[in-house]
């Protein structure tokens, strides 16, 4: 053994072309450790010339800048062997209300809803470029105060605004979205615009391209208003330039990471903002503010032109005040600009009725089983029963298909590979927070996930979709708690769609909400039961006094 180990150390550390490399035969066993592996001594001394020439490959790869833009060539599908859907787009019939008029008090136009405030523009009762001057100062007044806007884009928005006057005066209306101010999460390209990520690093940021969720909104009529914070590189609500604060309590953080999107919509700073979601970015600060959030199927709108920091989990979606209102959103942005591969074209062919005698609808048990008896989750399954739903107990699948951190190890891998030049160039220490939960430790941390655990992670990810699918074999729409068991996390690695809306309050006067899951590309039959329980209820309806 020792003459085997000698000849190895012989004919390899005298090769010129390891001349510079830093890894030693004695650093192949502790670093062993980290990877939960143990190799003999005589294993060591054989994969010490491949570990040298992955160094080696690595080096040359570093030497190669690849931008965030760059996708990896393998994309996620959330559809499984044997999957069929409808693929046929029906026409929706928006049921745009034809008596709505200017309210006395200006300020009330705020909390308008899409269809209200679509009603008033089609009917030329107020000028886009009115309502968008109207907005653009809300945020000039709040928006310091919330710490929720990282640019105004008013050049644009007026420019867009005028033409949306134009073209209605002249007849031509696109929609209910046409001539509506919107904002953006500021990790959406616009060309014209920074778009700085929320994190110092890249706040002079120039990307000219637009974004596909932003020509799609701008191809209905929207007007684009602002771009929102969100916690650096889609974490939290801590940016750059301080913490969005939640609007009910500004004590408190927004949650993240569509911080700004959700606490300027909540405020009413405008009608609707878009976000995303890779782990709770779209569910988590709806929850905390109070909006009424849909996190879409995986893949159901392209991507193209926003940050990437996973690329087999980070999805769009709309933030708005309503179920409606996200469905009016939804039918703007969903779908595939062929760039995206990971992303489809499939139908929304949403009325806002359900039957809910042939509804098939169950509550998680388990999860429910863990609240009082007074808890506002209740209230949601009493107000559906009335409205003539059947519900049925079932057993989420939690601990016994979520044993160990599937998550946690797919988006260490992927955003550090996203991230690869930050870490490696010490371009992390100009991040703002620097705690052990934060990306920069969290990027250093991944570098030691083995490329083997991440693909094992990816297959016991399919045996969790496996799993779902089972459950949504018997049932349309599931109902959880939003913040109990690991339900957050096994959805999003198995793409179901997800619609957060509020319940009430807590003991601080904190918003509470419930989450009901639907069916893969179920969005349609998801958010007509969001709608039924909001037209049965008045949560959604109420507004922080600071904002009215």
């Amino acid at each position: 053994m020792r003459k085997l180990i000698l000849a190895y150390v012989l004919l390899w550390g005298t090769d010129s072309s390891f001349s510079q490399d830093t890894i030693s035969l004695s650093d192949i066993a502790p670093a062993s450790h980290i990877i939960d592996m143990n190799f003999t001594e005589s294993e060591r001394v054989m994969m010490y010339p491949g570990l040298r020439d992955n160094v080696s490959d690595f080096k040359k790869m570093h030497e190669i800048n690849l931008p965030n833009s760059i996708p990896m060539s393998l994309w996620q599908s959330p559809v499984l062997p044997g999957m069929h859907f409808n693929t046929k787009q029906e026409p929706i019939n928006w049921n745009i209300p034809a008596n709505i008029s200017l309210p006395k008090n200006k300020n009330e136009l705020a909390f308008y809803s899409i269809l209200e405030l679509a009603s008033l523009i089609k009917n030329r009762k107020i000028s886009s470029v009115d309502l968008t001057k109207f907005f653009i100062d809300r945020i000039k007044k709040y928006g310091d105060t919330l710490q929720c806007v990282i640019s105004i884009t008013e050049k644009i928005a007026m420019q867009e605004a005028q033409q949306a006057d134009e073209e209605i005066a002249k007849g031509k209306y696109r929609g209910p979205l046409h001539g509506i101010p919107y904002g953006l999460k500021d990790l959406f390209a616009v060309k014209g615009t920074k778009t700085t990520w929320g994190a110092a690093p890249y706040k002079e940021q120039d990307i000219e391209e637009d974004s596909y969720v932003y020509l799609k909104l701008k191809s209905a009529g929207a007007v684009l208003i602002a771009k929102f914070t969100l916690g650096a590189l889609a974490m939290g609500d801590y940016w750059y330039g301080g913490r969005t604060k939640n609007p009910w309590n500004l004590n408190y953080g927004s949650s993240g990471s569509s911080a700004g999107s959700t606490s300027a919509t909540v405020a009413g700073l405008v009608p609707f903002a878009i976000g995303t979601e890779t782990y709770g970015s779209i569910i988590s600060p709806s929850h905390t503010c109070g909006a009424t959030g849909l996190r879409p199927t995986f893949g159901s709108v392209s991507r193209t032109g926003g940050m990437t920091l996973s690329w087999s989990l980070d999805k769009i979606g709309p933030i708005c005040r309503s179920a409606e209102d996200d469905a009016v959103v939804f039918a703007a942005i969903h779908g595939s600009d062929g760039k995206d591969g990971s992303a489809v074209n499939m139908p929304f062919n949403y009325t806002g009725n359900v039957d809910f005698k042939k509804l098939k609808i169950a509550y998680a048990s388990n999860y429910f089983n863990k609240l009082i008896p007074t808890a506002n989750d209740w209230k949601v399954l009493e107000a559906l029963r009335k409205l003539g739903a059947k519900i049925d107990s079932v057993e989420f699948p939690d601990s016994t298909v979520y044993s160990f951190d599937i998550i946690g190890i797919v988006i260490g891998s992927e955003s550090a590979a996203a991230f690869d030049d930050l870490t490696r160039l010490n371009i992390d220490d100009q991040l703002t927070r620097q705690t052990p939960g934060d990306w920069p430790n969290y990027f250093r941390t991944a570098r030691f996930i083995p490329a083997v655990e991440y693909v094992n992670a990816n297959r016991h990810r399919y045996l969790l979709m496996k799993k779902m699918n089972e459950l949504f074999e018997k049932y349309d729409i599931v109902i959880c708690p939003t913040w109990t068991g690991k339900q957050m996390a096994i959805t999003n690695l198995t793409g179901h769609p997800a619609l957060c809306m509020p319940t009430g309050f807590d003991d601080k006067s904190l918003p509470t909400s419930i989450t009901l899951l639907g069916k893969l590309y179920g969005e349609a039959q998801l958010l007509a039961v969001g709608k039924a329980f909001q037209k049965a209820s008045e949560y959604e309806d109420k507004h922080p006094d600071l904002f009215k």
